[in-house]
């Protein structure tokens, strides 16, 4: 459809997008007309996932649906970012953002439309790749909440930016865009939107609250230097394997006794790695570790006291001040994701009214999941923005799991699927009537149910 990049923007969104007519039309009816060509959209990226900041075809993929729909496309921002521009006369900026990057997991979910793919990743390393967070479903309601806008100009006025963002697995692809001068280049947002589908959320249902959506995430290394001996004879050397797993457990008072019991937070050693053989004891031994929190001074608090620790556990063993172990910077991080309450209420009232209220959920976090979605509302003065969780699994599903059979597989999971006509559905209607409450110019009729 190349031929589309020479007609005017207002035809091009007329010949992509079945036409819908004025707000006041049907939206659910419109967005499922529109599946025909969002389910082939949603198998073509479940099929083809790409790893963290290799996300080539991926963003070349959505960049043409974006085009197609009519918007002014910009590629190559932070990497393999992708901007979208909707300008619809005078208004407010709302930024629309969906992630683009799979994970290095081998599919064993039985779709017929499951991934084989492999890939090399930045590193050099190949692996099998896996949409296994749901990420294919949220590029695909970008798109179809783009073509729904496209489509009903008459009834919103401002700008969108539709945000394909790279490398949320790897918490760096947001800021790698905003460092490429995403707020300079193009319109400087004054809302952010963004959704997440979840396997652990019945299709149909939609979980949206006020304060934090997801938690901050540090990943670091600690290194511990030791002498090296034989196993034999321990006394000539300074055991790393000892050290660090005195610090593997020490760190686990941080949260235990140095935090209130009501502030939440996570220090997990991921990763222990010393040695080559039984009768060898090495020279060192090195720890990865994810933190978690939900404030900056909890945070702050955690990565001070991994330090400490690390530190002054080196030193009760004896080990001279230039050999004490060493904690990284944080080689990958990402602030809390906070949902403005103001912009979170308004929107809720607002779903609350075209979905009906049974269909809000205010279920509670079952961890403390990251999201570089913050480094988009983190900036100077902030953006307010609101991120809301969209079910991607049949209640019957989960039905079955209650009465003994298979359970539902998590998030990151080899066996993780979601319903995707529901999900995407709803994920379009719920943030097409989002956007519309932002910049509308008149009211959503409610669908029904």
């Amino acid at each position: 459809m190349k031929f589309l990049a020479c007609l005017p923007l207002v035809l091009v969104a007329s010949l992509c997008v079945p036409s819908v007519g004025a707000a006041g039309s049907d939206l659910r009816d419109a967005i499922a007309a529109d599946y025909d060509h969002l389910g082939p959209l949603f198998e073509h990226f479940h099929r083809h996932p790409e790893l963290s900041y290799v996300e080539h075809e991926t963003a070349a993929r959505l960049a043409a649906e974006l085009r197609e729909a009519g918007l002014a496309v910009t590629e190559g921002v932070g990497g393999t970012g992708v901007v979208g521009v909707l300008e619809n006369g005078p208004g407010p900026v709302l930024l629309v953002r969906a992630d683009m990057d799979g994970l290095p997991i081998a599919e064993k979910s039985g779709l017929p439309y499951a991934s084989e793919a492999r890939q090399v990743d930045v590193e050099g390393n190949e692996f099998p790749v896996m949409h296994a967070c749901g990420h294919d479903m949220h590029m695909t309601a970008l798109v179809g909440t783009m073509r729904q806008l496209a489509a009903r100009r008459d009834a919103w006025r401002g700008t969108v930016l539709a945000i394909g963002q790279p490398a949320e697995e790897r918490i760096g692809g947001a800021r790698k865009m905003i460092a490429d001068g995403l707020y300079e280049r193009f319109p400087r947002p004054d809302f952010a939107l963004a959704l997440h589908v979840s396997s652990l959320l019945e299709t149909g249902m939609l979980t949206l609250d006020p304060g934090i959506a997801f938690s901050s995430s540090d990943s670091l290394d600690i290194i511990v230097h030791g002498v090296g001996t034989h196993g034999a004879a321990p006394q000539f050397g300074k055991d790393p394997v000892v050290i660090a797993s005195q610090i593997v457990l020490a760190l686990q008072t941080l949260v235990a006794r140095e935090l209130s019991p009501f502030e939440p937070g996570v220090v997990t050693v991921g990763s222990f790695h010393a040695g080559t053989k039984h009768n060898i004891i090495s020279d060192e031994a090195r720890l990865q570790l994810t933190v978690r929190a939900d404030d900056a001074a909890v945070r702050d608090k955690l990565l001070a006291g991994i330090r400490r620790i690390a530190e002054n556990v080196g030193r009760a063993a004896g080990l001279p001040e230039d050999r004490l172990p060493e904690v990284t910077a944080p080689l990958a991080s990402t602030p809390p994701t906070l949902n403005d309450p103001a912009l979170t209420a308004r929107l809720r009232g607002v779903l609350a009214t075209h979905f009906g209220a049974a269909r809000l959920s205010s279920r509670p976090r079952v961890g403390m999941g990251a999201e570089d979605f913050a480094y988009f509302l983190d900036v100077d003065p902030p953006v307010p923005g609101v991120y809301f969780r969209v079910g991607g699994t049949p209640a019957e599903a989960f039905a079955t799991a209650a009465a003994g059979g298979p359970p539902v597989p998590a998030h990151h999971s080899p066996l993780f699927k979601i319903a995707p006509r529901p999900a995407v559905v709803n994920g379009v209607e719920a943030m097409t009537v989002a956007v519309l409450e932002l910049l509308g110019v008149s009211p959503v009729v409610a669908a029904g149910d």
